[in-house]
């Protein structure tokens, strides 16, 4: 969903430097930290989290304070999450891998909160299929997630990259983008997906996210050293983050007083934010995500997405193979495992189902 190349450009020397002075901080016992998010369908209960005190709650709990910082740009937020301003950040999993983790940064899942189930489209307004796109240029936000996703729509439709063109369009200008004659066909993510379709309903779905089920995952992602050090603070978050899910998922009342404030917060209203989640598979039971952070499928994700990263050149100058980075998930590591830089843990996921938070 989200740009990555001239935030990995940013994430160099200067990066590396404030990360470096910042890290003996980070690696301290403290009782207070920041956490950074951005609007998307699946991270608006951090909204909520904030306005309803929910997550002032859990942090007096644990008599630490938590800030909910919203950053406007996504790819400024990983950026400030890297240069060590944020303790924890919402980011998808090939954001997570592709910036921090490639940048040095040990960083850790703590939450795997959903997976995009048809918030990523291809949509276009003059072809009807992906097999059609051979010779078209499409646009979209270039090494990226929706990038990811034209490469697997390719792949599974039997063309390659080398079989279109593709023209880098920040999120900010896709819809104005989409309105000229100049502009047939973009790959994007909701709510810009709803917003192309709203203002154009001739338009055509060509691919989307839930036809790669499980594979654009959004992730609540805190500093290794930080959660290490400072475990109250993953335990605040995930019992906030769980307390939530519990009131999105009871159908009531409650639910949608809930739901509005997260809709507004987004800009929208309560029916086209219902729409948004339809086609993002929430993990609103624990147990789920659990289940899923243990499978082999998370792990061969992040292998397809890691060969995607290394062919794209996000792995960084230096990286000689798909397997540069090591990520460790609990059914196993894929890539250098003296060099392991993403971690996914059930932990604190597994204290919400056993109610030990």
């Amino acid at each position: 969903m989200f740009c990555l190349s001239s935030l990995k450009k940013a994430a160099g020397a200067a990066v590396l430097a404030s990360v470096l002075s910042t890290f003996s901080m980070q690696a301290q016992a403290k009782d207070s930290f920041k956490l950074a998010w951005t609007i998307y369908a699946g991270w608006m209960p951090y909204d909520y989290a904030n306005v309803s005190k929910i997550m002032d709650k859990w942090a007096d709990k644990y008599g630490i304070s938590i800030e909910i910082v919203q950053v406007n740009d996504y790819a400024e937020s990983i950026n400030q999450y890297t240069a060590g301003d944020f303790d924890a950040c919402v980011m998808a999993n090939m954001d997570a891998l592709d910036i921090p983790a490639v940048g040095g940064v040990d960083s850790t899942a703590i939450i795997i909160g959903d997976y995009s189930d048809g918030n990523d489209a291809i949509l276009s307004k003059s072809v009807k299929s992906v097999a059609e796109l051979k010779g078209s240029n499409v646009n979209l936000v270039e090494l990226s997630v929706s990038h990811y996703l034209l490469a697997r729509a390719l792949e599974k439709n039997g063309l390659k990259e080398s079989d279109i063109q593709v023209t880098n369009t920040s999120d900010s200008d896709m819809v104005s983008a989409y309105t000229t004659e100049d502009v047939n066909t973009v790959v994007t993510w909701n709510p810009i997906v709803a917003e192309i379709q709203t203002q154009y309903p001739e338009t055509y779905k060509l691919f989307d996210s839930g036809d790669i089920a499980g594979e654009i995952l959004d992730l609540t992602v805190a500093k290794t050293d930080v959660i290490n050090e400072n475990p109250a603070f993953a335990k605040a978050v995930t019992g906030a983050w769980y307390e939530i899910m519990g009131i999105m998922n009871s159908k009531g009342k409650k639910s949608d007083e809930a739901l509005t404030i997260m809709a507004k917060a987004a800009g929208t209203d309560l029916e086209n934010y219902k729409a948004q989640l339809k086609t993002t598979h929430m993990y609103y039971n624990a147990k789920d995500a659990v289940d899923f952070c243990r499978s082999g499928k998370l792990l061969e994700t992040m292998k397809n997405i890691a060969v995607f990263s290394y062919e794209h050149g996000l792995l960084g100058d230096s990286a000689t193979s798909a397997d540069a980075v090591g990520i460790q998930t609990p059914a196993g590591v894929f890539g250098d495992k003296n060099n392991i830089k993403l971690r996914f843990t059930d932990k604190y996921m597994q204290m919400a189902v056993d109610g030990k938070l």
